[in-house]
């Protein structure tokens, strides 16, 4: 890990929490899948993003120190850069990234972390949360659905482990 992302990384514990937008959801999958289908790029992919985005990846290296840039397409063809660089990748138990658009010192990317913590009926709980750069930037979020389409996400994930469809249309 670079000294750069241990600086980042140590910063995470001491965020106001009036930045902080957290989503949770239980999914029908072992600890193992359900990291896997975030860290394994040709499943990222098939489901990531909310109900009825597409994604087209221009690079994709999930692991630390890695980026992933990529245009999530809205249903009516607006495509929005994204770019995710990824500052931890601790399998099965955590991914950390900086997310946001796909220009460099990006003002408003946030800080994400997603746990995969096992439960002993074999299912994991995958916690997603969002570290906004102020609490002005978490309300525009908020206000824009950003709650809603998280939880869409993590709905299609676990559609996706679960092995029904209704994963993200994808142009790699």
């Amino acid at each position: 890990m670079t000294e750069q992302a241990k600086n980042d990384t140590s910063a995470w514990a001491n965020w106001p929490l009036d930045r902080e937008v957290v989503i949770a959801r239980v999914v029908d999958a072992d600890r193992d899948t359900a990291f896997r289908a975030w860290a394994d790029p040709a499943q990222i992919v098939q489901w990531f993003g909310p109900d009825g985005f597409s994604i087209q990846t221009h690079q994709i290296d999930i692991r630390t120190g890695g980026v992933w840039r990529f245009d999530m397409v809205a249903p009516d063809g607006t495509r929005y850069a994204n770019r995710m660089a990824f500052l931890r990748v601790e399998a099965p138990i955590l991914i950390e990234v900086n997310h946001g658009t796909d220009t460099e010192n990006d003002p408003d990317r946030f800080r994400m972390l997603v746990t995969f913590d096992a439960q002993e009926n074999g299912k994991t709980v995958v916690t997603l949360r969002q570290m906004h750069p102020n609490a002005e930037r978490r309300a525009i979020v908020i206000g824009f659905g950003a709650v809603e389409y998280g939880a869409q996400t993590l709905n299609k994930l676990a559609q996706h482990v679960a092995g029904r469809p209704g994963g993200a249309d994808t142009k790699a």
